[in-house]
């Protein structure tokens, strides 16, 4: 039943954010706010959205490796798994607001998140309201030296303009499938865990953030099948922004984080910070501003060898 669970709580979360990102750029087409505006703000919110909640919900509940291990193990993910998987389906060409804007954000947001935790293994209220304003000056920044790139026009995968019937409906039923998800993937992880005899870092960074990894993946795949390449990097890469900054700093001003597990952030953390810097020099090695085939076998092997090292201590 614990499996069953799994699978039926990351299938409602995917599903709410889905339906939730479909009413909310919907809502914003038909108030006539620019792509740009929806891209980089509601679609980049409504994919995190499964994050989010998990991340509160196993706050509040007292779960908080469970909060932590989520973030962390999606971000790894994105640039693992995710990211590996679309390099090695269609070589990617890289722009040059990645090692501008786009990375430096990331590392910057990744070293404060380090920070704020690895000071008294604790994320204040007080630490995620500066997180949380840090996201807003990244999306103003974005907003206005990025207008007229590549990076961050979206088109056919952000989604179309709807009745506002069915806007209304995707946004309840949206709402009420990530609070359901949310519920059961808790629950089901948390006794998972211990079946299995591990803690829920474990299940967080393995099972549970893979599955909250879903929407950047079918974003990215999406956004490769209409040809637009350059978004599945900025996606993976805002993705990321988005779990510490919004997902992290939202979670921490509701419900103070306190680390339990060492691990996190003695091992999984720096494994986050590890691929997050790998990034870089792949992008200009071996053929420079390209991602591909090569890259991609690189970052699905280490994050493989990630799973089994936390698995099996190797």
């Amino acid at each position: 039943m614990d499996y069953l669970g799994i699978i039926l709580g990351l299938f409602f979360l995917v599903k709410g954010g889905d339906m939730l990102m479909r009413s909310a750029v919907s809502l914003s087409l038909n108030l006539n706010i620019s792509k740009i505006v929806i891209g980089m703000t509601v679609v980049s919110f409504a994919t995190s959205a499964p994050e989010l909640i998990v991340s509160i919900k196993a706050a509040s509940q007292g779960y908080p490796d469970l909060a932590l291990g989520n973030v962390i193990g999606s971000n790894i993910a994105n640039l693992g798994l995710v990211m590996g998987i679309v390099i090695l389906i269609s070589p990617i060409k890289v722009t040059s607001s990645f090692y501008k804007i786009d990375w430096p954000m990331m590392i910057f947001a990744s070293l404060i998140f380090y920070f704020f935790i690895v000071n008294d293994m604790i994320l204040s209220q007080f630490e995620g309201g500066l997180m949380f304003v840090f996201l807003m000056v990244f999306l103003i920044v974005i907003l206005f030296f990025k207008k007229n790139t590549i990076s961050y026009q979206v088109d056919e995968p952000m989604g179309e303009a709807l009745g506002n019937s069915k806007t209304f409906l995707y946004l309840t039923l949206g709402g009420f499938f990530l609070w359901l998800g949310s519920e059961v993937l808790i629950k089901a992880a948390v006794d998972l865990a211990t079946e299995w005899g591990v803690g829920e870092r474990i299940i967080s960074i393995s099972v549970v953030s893979i599955g909250t990894s879903i929407p950047e993946l079918s974003a990215s795949l999406i956004a490769i099948y209409n040809k637009e390449k350059a978004i599945s990097i900025g996606n993976l890469i805002g993705s990321n922004i988005f779990n510490i900054l919004a997902v992290m700093g939202i979670t921490s001003l509701i419900h103070p984080i306190e680390v339990t597990d060492l691990d996190l952030i003695n091992k999984d953390f720096l494994w986050m910070l590890f691929i997050s810097f790998l990034i870089f020099p792949l992008v200009f090695f071996p053929i420079k501003m390209r991602l591909g085939a090569i890259e991609g076998f690189i970052l699905i092997g280490i994050y493989i060898f990630f799973l089994l090292q936390m698995f099996f201590k190797i």
